[in-house]
């Protein structure tokens, strides 16, 4: 039933303009994504409360009091819902510190929730997917190619958006798109706000002495914490240096709450990610200049990729617990996918700020050398006839899915308008 109201949600039809419990007029000017992970169930919405703009997350309930029941009010990741939405309003919520959030309540008619059943447990999520059969291969390969370089602009546009918020630094804005993309998809949020809170000048003073680098980077990830009960010695000694160093150079940790580990296997957890990050910065972080040489002189990227964790990290998951049969090193897919989520959109936003087209060439070519992504909607597109072939087809295929058949975009799709065109015949 929850997922009824979360539909509603997603595709605003509860209406631009709502009321809550207290009559406060509230204007939704984003609702967000949903989350299919752990924590509240969209991210990053924008709303307006009486004219104030918020934004952060909205939590849906088919009653008020699930809130409760679901221990959401001693839950700190919830500390940044703004919204609550339910259908049955039996109680008001407050969060952590005891302050109350706004609620709205929403009754769908019965004919809704009837029509939502039957077109919800269609076998076919994608509308058109028994049609694609029907398409012309050439406009098939015509679209797809235009929305895998749709895909790559629009990665672009971030790091864009990443330098300037950086002072035009190429490493610091390398550094961070690279922590980002470490996140692989689940924390890529919280991994970017690390790698924010963290100036580059402070790693390259901490650069060779590995501790200290593994100190700032667990404590401003809020990992580190001596009123916890952890007595493993590695973390207290994380602990006492990150004292220090946040004293020294007047850090403030994120908030724990936000790191997800969901749906996560052990050896995947951030604490290896994040010793990884610490593994990158012996030395000094100089990834930028790498990569774009690597790429001109035709070498072989992965090269730079080859981490491997040491010493604690090498048998352990995270602090206090033990690994047992975990990799040391990436693997060959985690790779790729950070060449496809960083390596590529840098270097091909470095290469067209700067003209050199011929690069730009050879960061395309990449993307036409690796193999295709493996996943969910991978398989469902696969599974009506729509190969992904390599990296470069297979980002179409997810930017074809993410930005049109869930955003409800079917009439700027162009597989749309050669239905609406042979229907004209």
């Amino acid at each position: 039933m929850e997922a009824i109201y979360q539909f509603l949600w997603q595709h605003t039809m509860l209406g631009r303009r709502l009321s809550d419990a207290d009559g406060h007029v509230i204007d939704i000017l984003d609702p967000g994504r949903l989350n299919t992970d752990s924590g509240p169930d969209f991210f990053n919405a924008k709303i307006k409360i009486n004219g104030t703009e918020w934004i952060g997350n909205i939590e849906i309930h088919v009653k008020a009091s699930d809130w409760y029941r679901h221990h959401h009010d001693s839950d700190p990741a919830y500390d940044n819902v703004i919204l609550h939405v339910v259908g049955v309003s039996d109680r008001r919520v407050t969060r952590r510190d005891g302050v109350s959030i706004p609620q709205v309540v929403t009754t769908p008619p019965p004919d809704f929730f009837n029509l939502y059943n039957q077109l919800s447990n269609h076998p076919a999520y994608l509308r058109c997917a028994p049609r694609l059969t029907q398409l012309p291969q050439i406009a098939v390969t015509d679209w797809l190619e235009s929305l895998a370089m749709e895909r790559i602009q629009m990665k672009s546009l971030r790091v864009c958006d990443i330098l300037r918020s950086v002072a035009n630094d190429w490493e610091q804005a390398c550094f961070i798109t690279l922590a980002r993309a470490l996140g692989f998809g689940l924390n890529g949020d919280p991994f970017e706000m690390l790698a924010r809170s963290l100036p580059l000048r402070i790693l390259h003073h901490h650069s060779d002495n590995p501790l200290q680098l593994q100190a700032l980077l667990f404590g401003q990830a809020g990992m580190l914490d001596q009123s916890q009960h952890i007595f493993d010695e590695f973390y207290q000694l994380l602990c006492r240096e990150y004292y220090f160093l946040a004293r020294k150079y007047g850090l403030h940790p994120m908030r724990p709450g936000l790191w997800k580990y969901a749906r996560t296997r052990p050896q995947n957890f951030p604490h290896r990610r994040i010793a990884m990050l610490a593994k990158v910065c012996e030395g000094g972080f100089a990834m930028l200049g790498k990569l774009v040489d690597c790429i001109r002189e035709g070498r072989e990227i992965r090269d730079l990729f080859k981490w491997r964790l040491e010493g604690y990290w090498h048998d352990h998951f995270s602090f206090d617990v033990d690994a047992k049969g975990g990799s040391d090193v990436l693997s060959t897919a985690s790779v790729s996918l950070l060449i496809i989520n960083a390596v590529v959109p840098l270097v091909y936003t470095f290469a067209s700020t700067r003209g050199e087209y011929e690069l730009v060439e050879k960061v395309l070519s990449i993307m036409e050398q690796l193999p295709g992504e493996s996943n969910s909607i991978i398989r469902e597109w696969e599974g009506y006839g729509l190969k992904s072939g390599n990296a470069l087809r297979s980002q179409a295929l997810l930017h074809l899915r993410r930005e049109y058949c869930e955003a409800r975009k079917c009439l700027y799709c162009r597989f749309a308008h050669h239905y609406l065109r042979r229907s004209l015949k």
